[in-house]
């Protein structure tokens, strides 16, 4: 990680890291700190985003919270050297492998060697005692090389094994790293990557490519009365309700804060809303109960916007065109879905 503040503005960054920890409450350890000093320098446009969001929505930050967002944003030399470590291991792994190979082959080079040796020996063979003797001579060659040979293919079974449990591991990993750890959805890396997919696939089929953006409700003032576990609750709620409403080569992320997004390939403009629509509706129908008293909370609502993609656009265009659908949604007083065309419809 590069910095590249002089010492003046590094100062001045870190006094308002640590004022902001102490105003709400954040203990000022290097892992916040590290957070809060980027916050301010502007280095991470998406991680000022996210805390802004938080902030906002009057959202608590707990250890939890601090934690789940510094594993999000600076984990990137952890994961590498969590994968230089597995590729380390692989390489010692085919390294005995190949020393396991190399010593099959220097046990059947040998047995040639001793059954050439044995016929030659046979061949001049005067007696019965001198054919025992080659033969019991050639039945203990044999015997040291099946043993070895034994030693050696349970080497590789335990090589391969090794080799077998790292795949899953790396693939673990893989998959945490792009895994919203709240809600089980993809998170924001794997959105970006999926987006940029998508629009050079829509480009390359000639197909459309819609996007959604939803979010809750006054979600702030809901998780402030009923608190963090609560607020937590209904994330997790809206999650498992998208995932159980798009299809299989959709996309869903979980954005930031209480903001999911959703890519829709092969979708037009209308059926991105008819969906939104329905998932706003499935969230709306469900009664939210707090696990731990039983009280019923009432209904949670959603917004949304939805904007379709241009063939040859920067995807930051159509992220901004479906903000601005939601936004737009939001200001008319929320419980609504939005497209780009009432956009223009607004604007008139």
């Amino acid at each position: 990680m590069e910095y590249t503040e002089n010492i003046d503005q590094a100062l001045d960054y870190a006094r308002e890291a640590i004022k902001k920890m102490g105003e709400i409450g954040i203990p000022a350890n290097p892992n916040n700190f590290t957070i809060w000093f980027h916050y301010f320098s502007g280095t991470y446009p998406d991680l000022k985003r996210t805390l802004d969001i938080l902030i906002a929505n009057q959202q608590e930050f707990t250890e939890t919270r601090n934690s789940e967002i510094f594993q999000k944003f600076f984990t990137l030399d952890q994961e590498s050297a969590t994968l230089h470590d597995a590729t380390t291991r692989v390489e010692g792994e085919l390294g005995r492998l190949i020393n396991a190979m190399d010593k099959a082959d220097g046990c059947f080079a040998r047995l040639d060697e001793s059954l050439g040796s044995a016929q030659r020996k046979l061949a001049d063979a005067e007696d019965k005692e001198q054919v025992l003797e080659i033969t019991n001579t050639l039945r203990q060659e044999l015997g040291e090389v099946m043993s070895e040979n034994s030693v050696l293919e349970d080497k590789l079974k335990q090589s391969a094994e090794e080799i077998l449990a790292l795949k899953e591991d790396l693939e673990r990993m893989r998959r945490e790293a792009m895994t919203d750890g709240l809600t089980g959805i993809a998170n924001r890396k794997l959105f970006d990557l999926e987006l940029r997919k998508s629009s050079m696939n829509a480009m390359a089929n000639g197909e459309d490519l819609a996007l959604l953006m939803l979010d809750v409700d006054h979600f702030g003032r809901f998780n402030g009365h009923f608190g963090h576990q609560v607020g937590d609750q209904v994330l997790k709620l809206v999650a498992v309700t998208i995932s159980e409403c798009i299809k299989g080569q959709d996309t869903a992320a979980r954005f930031g804060g209480d903001e999911f997004a959703i890519i829709l390939p092969r979708t037009n403009l209308e059926n991105a809303m008819r969906l939104a629509e329905h998932i706003c509706k499935r969230v709306s129908s469900k009664n939210i109960v707090n696990r731990t008293t039983g009280e019923r909370l009432g209904k949670v609502t959603m917004s949304g916007g939805a904007a379709l993609f241009e063939y040859g656009e920067p995807v930051s265009q159509l992220l901004v065109r479906a903000n601005q659908s939601l936004d737009t949604a939001v200001d008319q007083g929320r419980n609504q879905v939005l497209s780009q065309e009432d956009l223009e419809k607004v604007r008139a």
